[in-house]
């Protein structure tokens, strides 16, 4: 494909990969009035974030396997129809339970237009060429992903809106991606006689759904350490077992073991992982430390993102723009690792009276980090498997990303409430209120109200929440410098100047 035929395709996945990511993010500053809207609490408040995240992870290695068996452009259509489907209903949602089923719905729509938005890029693009193209995927994932709580508190904030048009929001925007990919896109279509691997596409899920749901719970419903934990986690670790059994034995497996031979490919897979929980950590308690410890509306939550946001996009296209001209790419990796590592160690010092400006710096610094990773851990990946295994090598890392991210959210989520309740007891204690306040400042597992708050408590739950958020971004911070050290051993190797059969490298 030329270069003018590449940036009408590419602007057709750009709008659906916004789409899909977007429906992750905009909810976050909305949350509080859709969970007290519906009458739920606070599991509810994690299970409609975690529901799109585990179906998301859980469906991305089938989607991947499916592009490399048929038209890729009929998927992310396909996946395209799952999510406005699922979109238009999650805003008709009438309760907790309903919004969760139906967010597991739209999960799956993008767990498809997240992998195979990587896969046609590569299809169409050689690896030499991809950073410059990629870069643009790196600054829309950046915009969507911290700019989603930013449309979302507005549109929460606005009369006559109101937060179910948070999920009304992305359809025109799925349907102008469906009219583009439609007119744009052309990818040569190579059928293969094989057969789809369902029994692992089954075991991969269910293994990944259940440890997803222990993190979710454990600690809430259950202790860490008790008899449903060790069943949940055996039965996880189980059906992960019996899933490499399969694809061992598999004539086509779902995930082919053989490509964790490649060493860049083992380390870029733990990387994405680690990643994930940053990542996630970012995008979901930041709107929590604006709005809870800070004050500030849904749509003011959103603006204070930006530094990260800016962050985020100054990095992932610059990174891909130099990459392309110069071929060298692991110094990238490093640097992100670097900055990654150090923007959530300095975020874990910040408290609910921290100066505004050094909160934006330490934003700035992580949102730079994220962005040299993310898309080029990818592109690392994919200029080492050959041409039929691209479209599962692609989902692999961005399955490996996701599955960090829910983990993160619901790990890091559980922790958070400990440590807020821990510090407003302790804050409490200082003013004398003893565990009558308890409830008031949301000791019973509810979402304070600030403004219906007297002055003493109120800065005990701004305290309490700032304390708590900043030791969440100390707790990630180790994880950061973990997928640090896996990228100082990936072997950098010249990147491809073809897509097809024997390439060139450069």
């Amino acid at each position: 494909m030329t270069h003018p035929e590449i940036m009408r395709a590419l602007s057709g996945l750009l709008l659906g990969m916004f789409a899909a990511i977007l429906s992750s993010t905009i909810v976050t500053n909305a949350l509080p009035q859709i969970v007290g809207d519906l009458g739920g609490g606070q599991s509810a408040f994690t299970w409609v974030v975690t529901g799109t995240l585990l179906s998301m992870t859980a469906s991305m290695p089938l989607w991947g396997k499916l592009a490399d068996l048929f038209s890729k452009k009929l998927l992310i259509q396909t996946s395209l129809l799952i999510y406005v489907g699922g979109s238009l209903v999650a805003g008709l949602s009438r309760s907790p339970e309903m919004l969760i089923a139906v967010r597991v719905v739209q999960g799956l729509g993008v767990g498809g237009l997240m992998g195979l938005s990587q896969i046609i890029l590569a299809a169409m693009i050689p690896p030499r060429e991809r950073g410059r193209y990629s870069g643009y995927l790196g600054a829309t994932f950046a915009v969507a992903t911290v700019g989603g709580p930013l449309i979302g508190g507005v549109i929460t904030d606005t009369p006559g809106l109101g937060w179910r048009w948070c999920f009304y929001i992305g359809v025109p925007v799925a349907l102008a991606a469906l009219v583009v990919l439609q007119r744009t896109l052309r990818l040569p279509l190579t059928r293969r006689e094989v057969r789809i691997d369902w029994a692992g596409a089954l075991l991969v899920s269910a293994s990944v759904s259940l440890l997803l749901i222990w993190v979710t719970l454990a600690g809430e419903r259950y202790a860490w350490l008790s008899w449903q934990s060790a069943l949940m986690v055996g039965g996880s670790v189980a059906l992960g077992a019996l899933f490499v059994l399969v694809e061992s034995r598999a004539s086509d497996p779902i995930i082919p073991l053989r490509l964790f031979r490649d060493r860049t490919i083992t380390l870029t897979s733990v990387a994405s992982l680690l990643v994930g929980i940053a990542m996630f950590s970012g995008t979901v308690f930041f709107s929590q430390y604006f709005q809870l410890a800070r004050g500030e509306s849904a749509t003011m939550s959103g603006v204070m993102t930006i530094p990260l946001i800016a962050g985020l996009f100054v990095s992932s296209t610059l990174s891909g723009q130099l990459i392309t001209r110069t071929g060298r790419w692991k110094h990238w990796l490093v640097t992100g690792g670097v900055l990654t590592t150090a923007g959530l160690g300095l975020l874990g010092t910040m408290r609910y009276d921290t100066p505004y400006a050094r909160v934006a710096a330490f934003m700035a610094l992580l949102g730079l980090g994220l962005g040299m990773l993310m898309q080029n851990l990818v592109l690392a990946t994919q200029n080492q498997v050959r041409p039929e295994d691209l479209g599962v090598a692609s989902s692999v890392v961005t399955f490996f990303r996701s599955f960090g991210g829910a983990i993160g959210v619901s790990v890091l989520g559980a922790v958070l409430a400990t440590r807020v309740t821990g510090y407003a007891e302790d804050g409490l204690h200082r003013l004398g209120a003893g565990v009558e306040g308890s409830a008031t400042v949301g000791g019973g597992g509810g979402i304070p109200d600030l403004d219906a708050l007297p002055g003493p408590l109120r800065t005990v739950v701004e305290g309490a929440y700032g304390h708590g958020v900043a030791d969440i971004f100390l707790y990630a911070a180790p994880c950061a410098l973990l997928a640090l050290v896996f990228t100082l051993f990936i072997e950098e190797t010249a990147l491809r100047t073809r897509t097809g059969g024997g390439e060139k490298r450069a």
